[in-house]
């Protein structure tokens, strides 16, 4: 029998029939929740983690280039490499500077469930 999962929803929310935050009981959303926060958080961001993400949301007041985009793909695998290390493997990841927007797309595996997902972000600059 497979065990249940549940989390908190993110973002947070109420559950307004149980009164209660509302759950989060899909495990591939939940992770794809995380890797959301790794990417969209900011260094310095979360005060008990100052260290915590790679900060691509800063990354709306650089000049959009490939030095940009390089520099966007390293802070990614490393952040993902130490925050989500034990839960998911970075298989492939392209980050592309397109006119005014900057392109994240990542093909990750899945550790727990062995399955293959794809997450594609994308920041209008």
């Amino acid at each position: 029998m497979a065990e249940r999962f549940t989390s908190i929803l993110h973002p947070v929310a109420v559950d307004n029939g149980l009164g209660r935050l509302a759950a989060e009981d899909n495990y591939a959303r939940h992770v794809e929740q995380l890797m959301l926060q790794v990417l969209l958080t900011n260094p310095g961001e979360r005060i008990n983690r100052p260290d915590f993400g790679c900060g691509l949301r800063r990354m709306v007041f650089a000049p959009n280039s490939d030095v940009s985009a390089n520099l966007v793909h390293i802070s990614i695998i490393q952040a993902m490499e130490k925050w989500l290390g034990g839960v998911v493997d970075v298989e492939d990841l392209k980050v592309t500077a397109e006119n005014e927007k900057l392109q994240v797309s990542i093909r990750y595996l899945l550790l727990v469930q062995q399955e293959r997902r794809y997450l594609n972000v994308e920041v209008a600059l």
